[in-house]
Parts: C-alpha cells; structure tokens; sequence
C-alpha cells in the first residue's frame, strides 16, 4: 500500500496542493504561527477545554457529577488508545510523508520522516473531542471544532494527505464512541468512589457548592436539622 495516492490526478493530492499553496502565499510570519498552532497550540488548547470542562462540571455538582467526570476521563483516554491502534495501522499501510514523493510542497516543519496515515494529530484531537462530546455538548463541540482545525493545519503545512486527516478523524471517532460504554462502566464507579473521599472527593465536584447535594449544609444548619428531625420523633 505504500502506493496509495502516487498519481497526480487523485483529488488527494489536488487538495494537498490547494490547501497547501495557502502557505506559498501567505506572509511568512502567518507560516510560523500555523507551524506552532499545528503542531503544538491546538493540542494544548484541546486539553485547556477538556480541564475547562472538568472545572465546570465540578463546580456545578449534582448527582450526575460523577459520571460526567468519568466521561471527561475517558477523553484523554481514548486519545491514547487511538494513538496506540494507529501503530499497527501506520506499519500496515506505510504510506510515505507527501513531500517525499511529491515536488512542490511548501513543507513548514523538518524531521517528519515517520510514515502519514493516519494522523497522528488528528486522531488525538478528534478522540478528545469526540470523548469531551460524550460528556458536554457545548465544550465537546468547541472540541470537534479545534479538531476540523487541526486537520487543516497538518495539510497546510505539507506534512500529511487530506486522506491522512480523514482517516484520523475517523479511527479517533470509532475509538471514543465504541469503547465509550466499557471505558464508563469502568469509570463511573471509580469515579463515584473518589467522590466519597473526604480529600479526594473534592477533585468530583466542590464541596459546599450550589449542587454539591449532600455537602450543601454547613455544620449548623447540619446540627439544626438533625435537632428538628428529633424533636418531631419525639
């Protein structure tokens, strides 16, 4: 398979061109912020979300609070799962980088001599977006949108096919869906577990919170209402 995509009339290869030719034209400076924000900003900012989310979901509590952090759990989780699926893949079909086998490319990062499909970038930001969906709707589809972006940025800086990203999108999507009901059978106990942590608890959702339920009262009004539960025994 190490041929796949060698022909110049694949619609592949025609839209590495297209999105790749961007940076021939862009300003040089705008070439290196896509450099960064591919290879490294949209990976962090992926993980911001996912601890924006956690902060969030904790501070909100509730009943649910558990399970919610446990899907916010297997976002990571099934990142790396997806990446480690991707290892075999990429041996099987050992497709060379674009720029090895195409002339032309404005290539705006060195050393990618590892082969191209899948993604590697792209599989671990569409998991994580696709898992922090499974958990919040708002922040899973900020996610999914840095994901789309991230995608976009390893065209255009000329070290992957279109089809590269696709297939990223695609394997980190099954991974996050498939395994999402074993990895919260899993997590969700371990999850409501660290709730009851007196210490541990706190990293479920905020103790003394608005929708910490059991952790609403304070210490007197605690006493207070076990005194009035007492007295209407009596």
């Amino acid at each position: 398979m190490a041929g796949l995509a060698e022909s110049g009339s694949n619609p592949d290869i025609d839209l590495l061109y297209d999105i790749n030719g961007l940076a021939k034209d862009a300003p040089h400076w705008f070439d290196r912020v896509m450099e960064f924000v591919g290879e490294y900003g949209l990976p962090v900012a992926m993980v911001l979300l996912v601890l924006g989310c956690w902060w969030s979901v904790r501070r909100k509590g509730g009943e649910d609070a558990p399970a919610s952090v446990a899907a916010l759990v297997w976002a990571p989780l099934a990142a790396s799962v997806a990446l480690l699926v991707n290892v075999p893949i990429r041996g099987f079909v050992e497709r060379p980088r674009p720029f090895m086998t195409h002339q032309g490319l404005d290539v705006l990062i060195s050393g990618k001599t590892d082969y191209s499909f899948v993604s590697d970038h792209a599989t671990i930001t569409m998991a994580m977006g696709v898992g922090l969906f499974v958990a919040h709707r708002r922040f899973g589809l900020a996610g999914i949108g840095l994901a789309l972006l991230e995608g976009f940025c390893r065209i255009y800086m000329g070290v992957h096919y279109p089809t590269d990203v696709i297939g990223g999108f695609a394997l980190g999507t099954a991974v996050a869906l498939l395994l999402s009901p074993l990895a919260m059978a899993l997590l969700t106990p371990l999850a409501r577990a660290v709730d009851r942590s007196p210490r541990a608890g706190v990293l479920i959702r905020a103790r003394g919170g608005a929708g910490s339920g059991r952790d609403s009262l304070l210490p007197g009004r605690e006493a207070a209402a076990g005194a009035e539960e007492r007295d209407l025994a009596a």
